[in-house]
Order: C-alpha cells, then structure tokens, then sequence
C-alpha cells in the first residue's frame, strides 16, 4: 500500500466534507446529492448551484484520468442487474427522502436523528444484502 493510497482519499473525504460545509454555509441547503439531481430535473429554484455542483462532480473524474492517474473502477456485473440496482437505490432515496451523502455524511455531522436512524437502515441493508448475494445466492 502506497502513501497515494491513503492520501487520496483522506483528500477525497475532506473535499466532500468541505463542499458540505461551503454548501451549507453559503445556501443553507444540506448536499445531498439525490435531491441536488431531483431539484435539476424538476427545474427547481436554485438551478445555477445545482448545474455547478453536477459539473463538477462530472468533470472532476474527468481531470483526474487526464492527470495520469485514473481511478480504479470495475463492475464485475451485467448490464441488466446494475441498471436495476441504479433503479432500486434511486427508489431507496425517494422513500428515504434522501440519499448517503444526505443523511449519511451531512445529516449524522448535524446529529440529525431520521439521518442516524435512516443511515443505519441503509447500512444493515446493504451488508445484509452484500452477504446474501456472496453468501447465500
């Protein structure tokens, strides 16, 4: 294990931590990424935050391939299953009313008590199904 490999996502982390706290600091509105794309296509208030906010979250891979250092990313899967586990969390978010970033990094840092609870239920969910796919199927 390199330095790069414990460096990187320290970095990652802090930046997300930072953009939740510029976000919430300047427009007092909690960065979850399920309701910032929710708010885009229903073309809600705040439109030019949540165009920014996109853009970089699509052009920051985007630099970082171009910089050398590609991320790592492989999905061991067919199509048809990952479109719908993409389908079933975006139902999880809407019945959630929120996502991980929402609940799990700015909700619990607020010590909001629905985003404990909600993050815990998402959590256990996912180990549990992780386990039985590998496990159990």
């Amino acid at each position: 294990m390199s330095a790069n490999d414990i460096l990187m996502p320290l970095i990652g982390g802090a930046l997300i931590g930072l953009a939740a706290l510029v976000l919430l600091a300047m427009n007092g509105r909690v960065m979850g990424v399920s309701g910032i794309w929710s708010g885009l296509i229903r073309l809600s208030d705040g439109l030019a935050w949540r165009l920014a906010f996109v853009a970089g979250t699509i052009t920051a891979p985007i630099l970082l391939a171009a910089s050398g250092r590609p991320g790592q990313v492989q999905i061991d899967t067919a199509m048809p299953v990952f479109l719908i586990a993409g389908l079933l969390v975006g139902l999880g978010t809407a019945i959630g009313s929120g996502c991980t970033s929402g609940h799990g990094i700015c909700g619990v840092s607020r010590l909001s008590p629905r985003s404990i609870v909600a993050t815990c239920v998402f959590m256990s969910i996912g180990i549990a199904t992780v386990f039985v796919i590998r496990h159990v199927i």
